[in-house]
């Protein structure tokens, strides 16, 4: 009897009826869905309220009655800042540096990814590492450093004393290489062996399979010298040649509590990058997926 009991096979868990675990995922989805749609509505408000507020009179905003939907919609508040300022004049100023610095860093960034990733010479891992190291030091450190530079090069005062301190990043090398270490080793050995030169390779084989790093690497290095305030406030002397980030500065001045006006300029220097992540989101959500960083 005993030994009946101890070879008697167990009796298997009942598995959840088929309806059940259905509801239980789609309460599941649905609950994803609610906190993604409050964290995005937590993120955007601040862009939402910019809107606003350049949209709105100004005597709506001076009498305290602003609401979440304006009463009426004005452009009062860009006419003021475009006839008080060369917002045009800035506003090319950063597309030209700021396409320029894309441009160069994108250029040295797949260069040095590919040869980090399949080319073998001796300290190419000390000296990636020494890139790397490169990003622990704040800019500010060597800000001195970079003014000194610029001015015994001559180019103090012009694009290029904004341009070229900013035309490398190592977190661009080191995405251009993570990315690279995913395209198979035996194709690009099989085009060495047909007598390809890494030249060849790099444009032929390497190139065409990166336009999701290439398309991550020019809408990084564009928003960050978008963006870059502290550095060409200092490399420009010349009012004409000031970028918008600079301008704000100087409308905050001009303007004092003229909230409008400020939001007015803000959303000018924001909306280009906002319209150029909508339409290369996808291939920048595959640049950053096959690179392996979460």
């Amino acid at each position: 009897m005993t030994q009946t009991l101890a070879t008697a096979p167990r009796a298997l868990p009942t598995p959840a009826p088929r309806s059940s675990r259905r509801r239980r995922g789609r309460g599941a989805l649905a609950a994803r869905i609610v906190a993604a749609g409050v964290i995005c509505g937590i993120l955007l408000f601040p862009l939402y309220w910019m809107v606003v507020v350049a949209f709105s009179s100004r005597a709506e905003l001076l009498g305290g009655d602003l609401r979440l939907w304006p009463r009426s919609w004005t452009m009062e508040n860009f006419q003021r800042v475009l006839s008080s300022f060369p917002v045009i004049t800035w506003f090319g100023n950063s597309i030209a540096i700021s396409v320029v610095v894309a441009l160069i860093t994108v250029t040295v960034s797949l260069l040095a990814g590919y040869a980090f990733a399949h080319l073998r010479f001796r300290g190419s891992n000390v000296l990636f590492l020494v890139a790397l190291s490169t990003l622990m030091i704040p800019v500010q450190v060597i800000m001195v450093a970079l003014f000194q530079l610029v001015t015994t090069l001559g180019i103090y005062g012009s694009y290029w004393a904004v341009i070229l301190p900013t035309a490398a990043s190592a977190f661009g090398v080191f995405l251009a290489r993570q990315f690279m270490l995913a395209i198979p080793r035996d194709l690009i050995e099989a085009a060495r062996m047909d007598g390809a030169g890494h030249l060849r390779v790099f444009t032929r084989i390497v190139l065409p399979l990166s336009k999701p790093l290439i398309a991550v690497l020019f809408f990084m290095s564009l928003l960050q010298s978008w963006n870059d305030f502290a550095w060409p406030l200092i490399a420009l002397k010349d009012n004409s040649l000031f970028t918008l980030p600079i301008g704000l500065l100087y409308l905050q001045g001009q303007f004092g509590s003229d909230y409008g006006a400020t939001m007015a300029f803000a959303l000018l220097n924001v909306t280009p990058m906002v319209i150029l992540f909508l339409v290369f989101q996808r291939y920048f959500v595959q640049g950053f997926a096959r690179s392996g960083i979460r």
